[in-house]
């Protein structure tokens, strides 16, 4: 249920319909906007009168929420959640970037690469320390060393760090060191450890699973925001079709879907998305076109010796000129690259 206040209301009529709602049995998540604060009464009451909450002084309106999301959803928090990461905003008018390898491999790898996407603009670094591969023989990460590599290679070059947590174990890690933690594809459903994440004072990236609709990712990120955590965002990174051609298909429809579904900012990861170099600018076009509000995308100086991934690594030069494209893109639809 949702209760939109008025806009003269005072904290006291604001206090008083919290303490109501509590009364009532209702979990009570509070989103103010600009013009408008909304209050998030979440509990299974199917009979719950709303003309109980109605008459309250400083109560506008009660709307029943259909969506099994409650707070991911737009109906909740109708304006656009904006992330601030040590000053970067995720969700706004600008379109972040974030690049790197798919996995730290050594000082000199790091550094190099660090150099390069500063260089050509992006904001974020991003690496693998701890890799989920397929097969238990593949290069599983450097662990905390890379860790530690990734955050000197970022801060030498004046970036943030974005990087992957596997299990509820690296968590209080992992947070040593990076300013964004990032959920894979494979941990999206994993609901323990959402519910960890929820706790972390860090911004969250939640990757879409493999096979996940839009209501099961959506419900994943209502996990952690119900733990507490409001710096959530989205990640569509392809799904697995009957396709054999890519890697995965990359579902670009999800980006102004779930904006018009949830206030949660979506970040769109080409790289893993299609699987083929060449075919990443392209697919990074598109998804800039179709309105992402950020952009991961691996970045390689020697992808043919890469760990992992390099197949759909970019080369620098290749990264430098999909900056290019991007800006013009966004500028084409009112926004910008940072």
């Amino acid at each position: 249920m949702v209760v939109v206040v008025e806009q003269n209301a005072s904290e006291k009529d604001i206090e008083g319909i919290i303490r109501v709602l509590h009364d009532y049995g209702f979990d009570v998540h509070r989103s103010t906007g600009v013009n408008q604060t909304v209050l998030g009464a979440i509990g299974v009451k199917p009979d719950f009168d709303t003309r109980q909450i109605e008459l309250l002084p400083g109560v506008a309106h009660v709307y029943r929420i259909t969506e099994p999301y409650k707070l991911a959803s737009r109906s909740f928090k109708p304006e656009n959640t904006v992330l601030d990461v040590r000053g970067v905003k995720i969700g706004g008018k600008e379109i972040i970037v974030m690049a790197g390898p798919c996995s730290v491999e050594n000082e000199k790898q790091i550094f190099t690469i660090a150099k390069s996407v500063a260089e050509s603009g992006a904001k974020f670094l991003r690496g693998g320390a701890f890799k989920p591969r397929t097969s238990p023989y593949a290069f599983q990460g450097m662990g905390e060393e890379g860790l530690k590599l990734l955050r000197r290679a970022a801060d030498e070059f004046g970036l943030l760090v974005i990087t992957e947590v596997m299990d509820r174990g690296q968590i209080e890690l992992v947070e040593q060191y990076t300013d964004v933690i990032q959920i894979g594809a494979r941990n999206m459903q994993n609901y323990t450890f959402l519910k960890e994440l929820g706790k972390t004072s860090k911004a969250v990236m939640l990757k879409r699973g493999l096979s996940a609709t839009f209501e099961e990712w959506l419900m994943s990120a209502e996990y952690i925001l119900s733990g507490g955590n409001k710096q959530v965002a989205l990640c569509e990174r392809g799904i697995r079709t009957f396709e054999t051609a890519t890697r995965n298909t990359m579902d670009i429809s999800s980006i102004p879907v779930i904006h018009a579904k949830s206030h949660l900012p979506i970040i769109a990861d080409p790289s893993h998305g299609i699987g083929i170099r060449d075919k990443v600018i392209p697919m990074t076009r598109a998804a800039v076109a179709a309105g992402a509000d950020g952009i991961i995308v691996e970045v390689h100086h020697d992808p043919d010796h890469a760990l992992s991934d390099g197949a759909q690594s970019l080369f620098p030069h290749q990264f430098a000129e999909l900056m290019k494209q991007i800006r013009l893109i966004a500028e084409a639809i009112g926004r910008k690259v940072a």
